[in-house]
């Protein structure tokens, strides 16, 4: 309203990417999907904000009466997902270039981007990070990457948080004050539920006293199947 809607597209990138490097959440909301309050189809426009807040890397979407008002609110959900799905498809991963001029002064924000950084080149098939405030989960999510981040935490509230960071999926999974047992689970419940499988390379971090929050400092590489 106060700088005239022709700078918003521009102004809304900016946005986005200041949030991501500042290791900050953001959601791209309003009048995203607005036709659809009316109409069970979404206009051109409509459909690339969508896809464009995904490229931008934004962590979610947000719609508003289209679903609170609106004549076909789970088609608008579904059409959106749909949306969402398909841009992610074609996301450029720029890892490497990520990383330059960062620099990481924490012992537990160090691990999570050495397990990306590990995970990205090693071509592995997953990153499972057990994690009991999230940060973990939060600083992977901040860098464009195709490896896909479960996040592991035995508190509610951190695993709702979770699911709405980009390219996370969060998993409950209830506390063991044993280290390799609990990493030991956390495999289990990602292969579980068929996002690994025999064979499959993945990288694991976890935290050393387990249950402390900004505690993750260790990594590790292991093959599905193979001794732990």
């Amino acid at each position: 309203m106060e700088v005239g809607n022709a700078a918003v597209p521009a102004l809304q990138k900016r946005m986005i990417r200041m949030a991501r490097e500042s290791n900050k959440f953001v959601t791209t909301a309003t009048q995203i999907m607005e036709s659809m309050v009316h109409a069970p189809v979404p206009t051109r426009a409509e459909v690339s904000d969508v896809a464009n807040a995904v490229l931008d890397g934004t962590d979610a979407v947000m719609l508003s009466a289209e679903t609170a008002a609106g004549k076909y609110p789970v088609t608008t959900i579904e059409t959106m997902a749909a949306i969402c799905l398909e841009a992610e498809k074609s996301e450029q991963s720029e890892l490497d270039k990520d990383f330059l001029d960062r620099t990481f002064t924490r012992i537990d924000q160090s691990i999570a981007v050495g397990a990306l950084f590990t995970a990205y080149h090693l071509g592995a098939k997953a990153i499972v990070a057990l994690t009991e405030s999230g940060a973990t989960a939060l600083w992977m999510s901040r860098h464009w990457s195709h490896v896909p981040i479960f996040a592991l935490t035995p508190r509610i509230g951190s695993e709702r948080t979770m699911a709405l960071y980009r390219k996370v999926t969060s998993l409950h999974l209830d506390t063991n004050t044993d280290r390799d047992i609990a990493l030991q689970q956390a495999l289990e419940v990602v292969v579980s539920k068929g996002y690994a499988a025999r064979g499959d390379m993945v990288v694991l971090t976890v935290g050393e006293p387990m249950e402390q929050a900004g505690g993750t400092n260790a990594m590790k590489i292991v093959r599905v199947g193979d001794p732990f």
